[in-house]
């Protein structure tokens, strides 16, 4: 759902982008809140994640395809506002590097597929999570609603900002039928995904997901191959803050879980996403359909070496797809990692600034 440049004017593609800058400033703020030192390094993993999965667009039928958009997920895993950085750093990475997303576009694409994505699941999971009984299946059902809705209501949003900004003249209806239409079957394969995942982090490590934060089951954690009770996990607090320091037994687990994440989504980038469907997404196959990409203009960085996620002079195919989506997992990892560390690092700032107010902010 990359909108390139030239589908919606610059105006309104400005305003977009005032939109999102605010969106993001929030986001920086509010993450603070949401970030420890648990669960900022899983944020950027889950970055990484999604970029991966996004390159494993899946059939929906009529010739068109779809793929992760990722604002449920983050929200669920690592809460809404960290959850609006991690897919705002992912379209960042893909219209920088890979020529994917229109540059002037770049705030519209983080309005309908980071923010929207994100608020609307990140609001319908609260509710269910709060009318359904407490559970872990719950978590897992409300993540499966609330990333099937989120991904037609992006559809939605990018409806209306073409109504308002399109620079072709073609029938809003039909646009906006098709255009949900066709996202509402992308949800499915997008509330699949989601739920699998959840209830996979949930299994292993529920005191690092946001959305599974207050349920009663007590922990438990694999520890060569058995299950045992794992410590209450401590609020996080200053670094010289008594028992902010995490158990050892809980430190393996989270790197373990950091390592095979990264692991995944490496596979995932690397080698699965060569058996992609080809078939163009939702928002490129309504645009073709319709006449919308009349107007469609080339990315400035088109001759770019990792440009539609091939490297550059590497003629085989599968060896040129497979290294950019590594290239591209670990830019995203690091350039995500970096962002969190530099949020949860102001927070332990703060906090200390808090406790002792003659410390010096860092």
């Amino acid at each position: 759902m990359h909108a390139p440049d030239g589908f919606i004017n610059a105006p309104v593609s400005a305003a977009a982008g005032v939109v999102a800058a605010g969106a993001i400033a929030v986001s920086l703020r509010g993450a603070r809140r949401e970030l420890d030192e648990r669960t900022a390094p899983l944020a950027g993993l889950v970055a990484a994640f999604i970029f991966a999965v996004q390159m494993l667009n899946f059939p929906v039928g009529a010739g068109t395809s779809g793929h992760l958009l990722g604002g449920a997920l983050a929200a669920i895993l690592v809460g809404p506002y960290t959850g609006v950085l991690c897919v705002s750093v992912v379209l960042l990475m893909q219209a920088v590097l890979f020529a994917d997303g229109g540059l002037t576009a770049l705030g519209v694409n983080i309005t309908t597929m980071a923010i929207t994505t994100t608020v609307v699941a990140y609001a319908l999971f609260r509710g269910l999570v709060k009318l359904l009984p407490r559970g872990r299946r719950t978590l897992t059902a409300a993540s499966f609603v609330a990333a099937l809705l989120s991904v037609p209501a992006s559809a939605v949003v990018f409806t209306l900002l073409y109504a308002v900004g399109g620079t072709t003249d073609v029938s809003l209806g039909k646009v906006a039928t098709a255009m949900v239409g066709v996202h509402l079957l992308i949800g499915l394969g997008e509330a699949v995904i989601t739920a699998l995942t959840v209830g996979a982090v949930v299994a292993v490590r529920p005191d690092l997901v946001h959305g599974a934060r207050g349920l009663r089951q007590k922990l438990k954690l694999r520890v060569n191959g058995e299950l045992v009770d794992a410590p209450q996990a401590t609020e996080p607090g200053p670094p010289d803050t008594p028992g902010a320091a995490p158990s050892p037994v809980a430190a393996r687990s989270r790197r373990t879980l950091w390592i095979t994440g990264l692991v995944t989504s490496l596979v995932l980038a690397g080698f699965v996403s060569f058996y992609a469907s080809a078939d163009p997404d939702g928002l490129e196959k309504v645009a073709t359909d319709h006449g919308i990409d009349e107007k469609a203009e080339e990315h400035g960085l088109t001759g770019s070496p990792l440009a539609d996620y091939g490297v550059e002079d590497v003629d085989d195919d599968r060896l040129s797809g497979g290294l950019a989506g590594v290239i591209g997992v670990g830019a995203t990892v690091v350039a995500g990692s970096g962002v969190f560390w530099a949020v949860r690092r102001r927070r332990t700032g703060e906090e200390a600034e808090a406790a002792d107010p003659s410390r010096t902010s860092v």
